[in-house]
């Protein structure tokens, strides 16, 4: 099951969405000009080591910044082409709504908060190991958990293959792919090994969970929780089942801005 866009679009242009993606975009792009030696370096250089952040560090570890800072930079590298192109995905989908709900600088501190929350979610499952970690996603999982307490009901078009070689894209809520999602987190975090690289199930879990819990105090003043969906697709049907109006035109949809 694997989300491809949502029917929830808001106007005007997320800057800060397509800001971010571009960075992260910028910095993959450095990071593919790097051998495989200079890339590890990198990845130790700008990654989140839970050592150094802890101040845990046995022997000369390499420091081109401080450790705390690490924590941010570590938000715009990825790992591969699968890695950066699922992240922005994600980002692209549901970045645009919560930011247009917290409005451009209040987005982009929730971003970097959610982040933060979600890196060290991770190291302190494993304070003291030496393996770094790079990726956006701890800070897009706090996009995502935002988003549902948003827009539980909004419908996401999904990509699923319930049998090989067969695919279908169908509308699935808001909140049954999220939580989905989430659930799957979850359930592979409490399985997986933290201290052995691979996949940071936690930063993913702690993101979550801190969009869930910051977006009330960073929305904008009027701007509802749990609000209904507004598809235009679905809205058109509810129209053509009512009728027309009065003046023999189709009522205006609150797509119509």
């Amino acid at each position: 099951m694997f989300p491809i866009s949502d029917e929830n679009a808001e106007p005007g242009l997320p800057v800060v969405t397509i800001g971010l993606i571009a960075l992260c975009v910028a910095v993959f792009l450095w990071q593919i000009t790097l051998s495989d030696a200079e890339a590890e370096q990198a990845a130790r250089l700008y990654g989140m080591v839970p050592a150094n952040v802890f101040g845990l560090a046995i022997g000369g570890q390499p420091a081109a910044i401080p450790a705390w800072a690490t924590i941010f930079t570590s938000m715009f590298m990825h790992g591969g082409l699968a890695h950066i192109g699922g992240n922005m995905l994600y980002l692209w989908i549901f970045g645009d709504n919560v930011e247009h709900a917290m409005g451009r600088a209040r987005f982009l501190l929730f971003y970097l908060l959610a982040g933060t929350i979600a890196a060290l979610a991770q190291a302190l499952q494993v304070p003291s190991s030496d393996v770094p970690m790079i990726g956006a996603s701890g800070a897009i999982s706090g996009v995502l958990g935002a988003y549902l307490l948003l827009h539980p009901f909004a419908r996401i078009r999904v990509l699923i293959m319930p049998l090989p070689f067969f695919i279908r894209i169908v509308n699935i809520p808001a909140v049954a792919v999220l939580g989905f999602w989430f659930l799957i987190q979850f359930l592979s975090g409490m399985a997986s090994p933290a201290d052995q690289g691979g996949v940071a199930f936690w930063a993913h879990i702690g993101g979550f969970v801190a969009g869930v819990v910051l977006v009330p105090f960073f929305k904008r003043r009027g701007v509802s929780l749990l609000q209904q969906e507004r598809s235009r697709v679905f809205d058109a049907r509810r129209e053509d089942e009512r009728g027309h109006d009065r003046q023999g035109g189709w009522r205006r949809g609150p797509w119509d801005r």
